[in-house]
């Protein structure tokens, strides 16, 4: 039986535009009535097929930025389209993944990845039955009885990926979802990352704080400066190869050269947010 649930019926054409924020600012109301200007106006396309990632120092509104696009979050100004069409409400083509585990303590891991289609209605046997699938596709197979607590980190985010995964969005958001994984652990699940993309080429939003990690796994590399009024300071193409290991291409002389660039450019607004803490 198939591992797979189609989430939407939308054709991408190729050069589709899957996410696409148009001027979109975001404010927070503070205290005394005031509001705080997180994100200025910014302009922003994901094709259906790319992989972006967004770096930029702590508090620039990267975050913020991937709520927009999930629906979570209204923006200020401007507007925010989902494969031409306004988002209103709840991105209902987009997956999310977040930093924390959103696993169920309770349940399964099997279990935790079958609730994602039991929920939309399908037959509990048959979310089971794909359930198993998509832990084989994670390296999980044998652990589909085990608990949450009795998996290490790197597993249950596995877990976590397969549980957003089962369901096929056409767009991905992750926000550092490998954040409280040890360097050699987020390595092997980036490059889990790589293999199942490779299949259908989602539309992937990446928030993380690692530029390695970045350039590693885009396409693009969008660097925000520091708030407030966060702006889109540097927009990078990535120009190696795939399929891409995520460790070794780490070796290349051009991933050095990308990181060289980029960190110029980001290094700047990464020194401003510090200074501004310390102040």
């Amino acid at each position: 039986m198939s591992d797979r649930l189609p989430a939407s019926n939308v054709t991408l054409p190729a050069g589709a535009t899957a996410v696409e924020l148009r001027g979109v600012s975001v404010a927070f109301p503070i205290a005394g009535g005031k509001t705080y200007p997180a994100v200025a106006p910014v302009d922003l396309k994901v094709g259906a097929r790319e992989f972006v990632g967004i770096v930029g120092p702590s508090g620039c509104g990267k975050s913020t930025l991937l709520n927009v696009a999930a629906g979570l979050l209204a923006p200020a100004t401007g507007d925010a389209l989902v494969f031409g069409t306004q988002l209103a409400g709840l991105n209902r083509h987009a997956g999310y993944l977040f930093q924390q585990d959103a696993i169920m303590p309770w349940k399964t891991a099997r279990d935790n990845i079958a609730i994602a289609l039991e929920v939309a209605g399908t037959s509990r046997a048959e979310a089971l039955d794909r359930a198993q699938g998509w832990l084989r596709r994670v390296g999980l197979a044998t652990f589909a009885d085990r608990y949450p607590h009795q998996l290490s980190g790197g597993q249950r985010k596995r877990v976590g990926l397969a549980q957003v995964l089962i369901r096929d969005p056409k767009i991905l958001l992750m926000d550092e979802p490998f954040g409280p994984l040890d360097a050699q652990t987020r390595q092997i699940m980036g490059n889990l990352l790589l293999d199942l993309w490779a299949g259908d080429r989602k539309a992937v939003l990446f928030v993380t704080h690692d530029l390695e990690e970045a350039i590693a796994l885009s396409d693009r590399v969008i660097i925000m400066s520091a708030g407030p009024e966060a702006r889109i300071i540097g927009d990078h193409a990535i120009d190696l190869g795939r399929p891409r290991d995520a460790s070794e291409v780490r070796l290349l002389p051009r991933f050095h050269e990308l990181h060289k660039a980029i960190w110029g450019q980001l290094r700047t607004e990464v020194m401003k947010a510090y200074g501004d803490e310390f102040a």
